[in-house]
């Protein structure tokens, strides 16, 4: 590994410095209008339970993770790598297949007439599928749909568990200067259909740029930083604003002094060229390479992503469950999947079916380990981070807590990230017991 300055002085020149899987449908969470008395209800946890991070890492003895930053960056950059694409013309049809014969609707809570997917269907110009086949990155954060479409699908808005937030044609979302394999335009050429190291979809046009196989190549070889922060906004040499950085994003170190690095970063020409820029960074916002697996670098990491809030598939860029738990590992080189399934997968699983609660508790207080263990159920997943007072606590981004009256389920809205028991809502006067995290796990995945 390298500074990128050693290699990049001919693109500097040339540039003049200026240059399926369907997480989407297995969510446990939802929405509801909460009534007057639910709005006053609070959970008692949530004051009881201590919400800062360093009280669950004060005690805890870390060993740094079983990583490496090679293999994070194989993985990061895999789309680069790759021939082709992976995903199949059927994956990437999985939207028009599995709703275009069932009741949704759009923004304004109507059903969709069969003609919104028949628009879609033809401007998707899938018979070109995977005839650009080319390297891109994106520009700014984006939106990665599962048709060419910026207006939401949702089903029963009427329904607990349906409506907003949760917009169906959300695949996930991917940052700024993230690498992409370009399978080919919509047919009025507003959008492209992509694949990312985690996820695949629509973007727009204009939020990607094409990079060639030698630049990305040095990009690959250079010395790697890790952003730490998100929403800082970042510059070109002459001032002009980039894109906010997120964590998770890694970007190639092109130089450092002692309280700065300097980056590559992309953008684009009136002629969509790509452009590529030197950005100078404080180094209090990122790090040369993986960071240890301490307390003090979880504590810093953890405290910034809990300021999001909850965002299904990453809309308005906010996180979910699992998009939560990729970020929080990245700058740890931990590559996880981006859906909860996959990531219960991702380690060494304990399966909970068919246990009782108290046992299903006992075995975690037994198998699991603080920071190292994820806690799945169908649709969702958090991260063991210890016990207080003999309960089990987890952390999770989470939309609700499901409620029942009367035999209608409903939800006391959270939205966003909480240390909490596995029974979280238990005190509100509607919540369905039968439903809950406990109730409903599925494993444990030590990492």
């Amino acid at each position: 590994m390298y500074y990128l300055s050693i290699v990049l002085g001919t693109l500097f020149l040339l540039s003049g410095c200026t240059l399926h899987e369907k997480s989407h449908i297995s969510s446990s969470v939802a929405v509801e209008q909460n009534s007057v008395e639910d709005k006053i209800e609070t959970i008692d946890e949530l004051q009881r339970i201590p919400q800062e991070i360093s009280f669950y890492t004060k005690n805890v003895l870390f060993h740094d993770l079983n990583t490496t930053e090679l293999s994070y960056e194989k993985k990061y950059f895999s789309v680069w790598s790759a021939n082709s694409m992976k995903t199949t013309l059927k994956d990437a049809m999985w939207a028009d297949r599995l709703y275009r014969d069932k009741e949704v609707y759009g923004e304004n809570l109507q059903p969709l007439a069969k003609s919104f997917f028949e628009k879609n269907l033809k401007n998707a110009n899938y018979e070109a599928f995977g005839k650009l086949n080319q390297r891109g990155v994106t520009l700014r954060h984006v939106d990665l749909r599962a048709m060419p479409e910026e207006k939401p699908l949702f089903l029963d808005p009427s329904k607990a568990g349906e409506g907003f937030p949760f917009d169906y044609l959300q695949n996930s979302s991917i940052a700024a200067n993230k690498p992409l394999r370009l399978s080919h335009y919509s047919k009025d050429r507003e959008w492209v259909f992509v694949e990312s190291s985690f996820a695949f979809g629509w973007i727009k046009s204009k939020d990607f740029v094409v990079i060639k196989q030698k630049y990305s190549d040095l990009w690959q070889k250079a010395e790697q930083v890790f952003l730490l922060k998100d929403n800082i906004p970042l510059y070109n040499e002459k001032g002009e604003f980039l894109f906010h950085s997120q964590i998770g994003m890694m970007l190639a170190l092109i130089k450092e002094d002692k309280e700065s690095y300097t980056i590559l970063t992309i953008g684009k020409d009136r002629e969509s060229k790509a452009v590529y820029f030197k950005t100078k960074i404080p180094k209090s916002i990122a790090h040369n390479g993986i960071l240890p697996f301490t307390a003090t670098n979880i504590n810093k990491i953890l405290q910034e992503i809990s300021k999001s809030k909850y965002g299904w598939g990453g809309l308005y860029g906010e996180r979910d469950c699992s998009s939560t738990l990729r970020d929080f590992y990245a700058p740890f080189g931990l590559w996880l999947p981006r859906n909860s399934y996959k990531q219960s997968l991702s380690g060494s699983v304990v399966m909970m079916e068919g246990l009782s609660s108290l046992e299903k508790l006992e075995r975690i207080k037994k198998e699991a380990t603080p920071f190292r263990t994820l806690i799945y159920k169908h649709g969702h997943i958090g991260l063991y981070v210890g016990t207080l007072d003999g309960e089990v606590i987890f952390y999770q981004n989470v939309w609700g807590v499901k409620t029942l009256q009367d035999k209608v389920e409903g939800r006391f809205i959270i939205g966003k990230p909480i240390f909490s028991t596995l029974e979280v809502g238990s005190n509100l006067k509607y919540f369905d017991k039968n439903s809950t995290m406990l109730q409903k796990l599925k494993s444990i995945t030590k990492l």
